[in-house]
């Protein structure tokens, strides 16, 4: 299998880090007890991805910039994610972010971690005079569970010839991942796909994708998810 066909498509709060960030953010400087009810009103499909962030955004009256900064500075990433890069430049296998959080704090973190040569694409948070205001360059309104469609992402980054990879967590990965050949699952996005019968490799950390992606690699030729093939050629075909 030639690695570099591969694309890998990763899912950052939740799975780069291993707490949500976003979900941090909102529950340390909001209104814990509303912010903890907007989110379960996502989970439970009551508002969109959207509606879920401008509601806790709201929640918020005021905040520290610094304070900000120091949270998303006390949390960590994935140690094996690390490792996980080097394995797919090693492999020149290409690899990208995609996240329905926010630029903020994703720009902050992978620079930290020496990681800002990979591309991600997300939401826009900014911080004027203490008051958190959002932009959404990428909302799609046919997409509820993210207000950053990440399957558009995919199609864009990837073609006919490629084989896909999709890595992720939660509620926003749930119309991303059906895009991909492979998925890589855990949490909210495993019983998605265990309820779905949509097929996925359940892992711990990276280092579990590491090994799976490096036994792909020693087969001449890898199996497509027909059902992936569909819904990319549906895609191309309406562009």
């Amino acid at each position: 299998m030639d690695a570099s066909k591969i694309k890998v498509f990763v899912d950052f709060d939740g799975t780069i880090t291993p707490k949500d960030i976003g979900r941090e953010i909102f529950l340390t400087f909001g209104d814990e007890q509303k912010a903890e009810e907007i989110i379960s009103n996502l989970h439970k499909g009551i508002i969109t991805s959207r509606q879920c962030w401008e509601e806790l955004i709201a929640n918020v009256h005021s905040i520290d910039e610094k304070k900000i900064i120091d949270l998303i500075d006390s949390i960590s990433i994935d140690d094996s994610f690390i490792s996980f890069v080097e394995f797919c430049k090693s492999n020149k296998i290409d690899i990208y972010i995609l996240s329905d959080g926010f630029d903020f704090y994703i720009e902050r973190v992978l620079q930290r971690e020496k990681l800002s040569w990979i591309p991600f694409y997300s939401n826009i948070l900014r911080i004027d005079n203490g008051k958190l205001s959002a932009y959404f360059p990428y909302y799609n309104p046919d997409f509820n569970s993210s207000s950053n469609p990440k399957m558009q992402h995919i199609i864009d980054n990837s073609s006919d010839e490629d084989y896909t990879i999709y890595i992720g967590d939660g509620n926003s990965d749930k119309d991303a991942a059906q895009y991909c050949d492979l998925i890589f699952a855990k949490d909210g996005l495993l019983k998605f796909c265990e309820l779905n019968r949509i097929s996925f490799f359940p892992y711990k950390n990276f280092n579990d994708i590491s090994e799976t992606i490096r036994r792909l690699l020693s087969k001449k030729r890898l199996r497509k998810s027909h059902q992936a093939m569909l819904k990319r050629k549906i895609a191309y075909e309406a562009e």
